[in-house]
């Protein structure tokens, strides 16, 4: 008798600390696979194979490994995939690293969750594991086998319930459609906790610049920006302000940069790290053009636009040791040193 396929859901675990980038060209290449993807940033996702599979006339191993080969070869990162109709999240972290895929089908769901350690079903963190340890409960079969008032006064109510129900293979929540979070984030650790507030304004611009050519890139705008610093000894100071109007240029993430490092009143404070999110994100063409009477100001957005693209495009003239000009010009003929 010829096994059943595994059907339903893709759950996929991403390595950590993905830059936030890379994580949403994965999404975007799961999204190309189904049109219900669910981020679960920042190292996790899913997919519905419902209709999916009909369309790509393919089964969900075949859509899986499908899925593998084009992240590794568009973007350069391997991934697990677990497959399964209730178990695909547990499925994906019994791969192991750096990726693979495991199909676990209908028939065999439960046997295949029954002899896993219970630590390993999904949502069970270490110290519910020890918790189910002291009663002797080592596997997902004993969790399975106990009635599920039990589990909850040992876990707590909600908690106890949903490790009961995915202990018997019962996951009842859909996958539900949900972009990204409308966010950009760009970090900066130091080597050594830095005193000079020179240096630290040094790191701050370098994250402005990083901030814009992202948002730049993805053709979209910053409504407003977050400011946290991390601190030796483990503290942590953040403050966010709104923009005027959305922007991803330069110069107008620049000025409320600079208020919120002002606003954090660094005198002895050694920061360790500085983290800068552009928030509530818009696409460029959501973003109103308004007549600046500011010529100062619209030089500069000009002459940023015009050293975005050596950036973005590499010529045979812009190659390594060839010198850029000095000066730029704008298109009123004024020249952008």
């Amino acid at each position: 008798m010829r096994p059943a396929s595994p059907s339903g859901g893709v759950a996929c675990a991403l390595p950590d600390r993905l830059p936030e980038e890379t994580y949403r060209q994965v999404v975007e290449e799961m999204a190309e696979l189904s049109p219900v993807v669910q981020a679960l940033p920042p190292t996790a996702a899913l997919m519905e194979l419902k209709g999916a599979l009909r369309y790509h006339r393919a089964d969900a191993r075949q859509l899986g490994e499908m899925l593998r080969v084009r992240t590794l070869s568009r973007v350069g990162v391997d991934i697990r995939i677990g497959i399964g109709p209730t178990v695909a999240a547990t499925s994906s972290t019994r791969i192991n690293a750096p990726g693979g895929v495991l199909a676990v089908a209908r028939d065999q769901a439960a046997d295949w969750l029954g002899a896993l350690p219970v630590n390993a079903l999904h949502g069970i963190g270490p110290r519910q594991a020890a918790r189910l340890h002291d009663y002797g409960i080592h596997t997902v079969g004993l969790l399975a086998a106990i009635p599920t008032e039990a589990v909850q006064r040992l876990l707590g109510g909600r908690a106890g319930r949903t490790a009961a129900d995915r202990a018997r293979g019962i996951h009842p929540r859909p996958v539900v459609p949900r972009a990204l979070p409308a966010a950009a984030t760009v970090r900066q650790v130091f080597p050594r906790h830095l005193v000079d507030g020179a240096d630290v304004r040094g790191a701050l611009l370098d994250l402005v610049v990083q901030l814009a050519h992202l948002l730049r890139r993805r053709g979209q705008a910053a409504r407003g920006v977050t400011l946290t610093l991390k601190f030796a000894g483990g503290a942590t100071w953040e403050k966010s302000r709104r923009l005027p109007e959305p922007s991803g240029h330069d110069d107008d993430l620049r000025a409320l940069a600079y208020r919120l490092m002002d606003a954090a009143g660094l005198r002895r404070g050694r920061p360790a790290a500085l983290a800068l999110k552009g928030e509530d994100l818009v696409g460029v063409d959501q973003v109103a053009q308004q007549i600046s009477l500011d010529g100062t100001r619209e030089a500069r957005l000009v002459a940023g636009a015009a050293i975005e693209r050596p950036r973005q495009i590499r010529t045979p003239s812009h190659r390594p040791g060839h010198r850029l000009p000095e000066c730029l010009m704008s298109p009123r003929g004024d020249r952008l040193c």
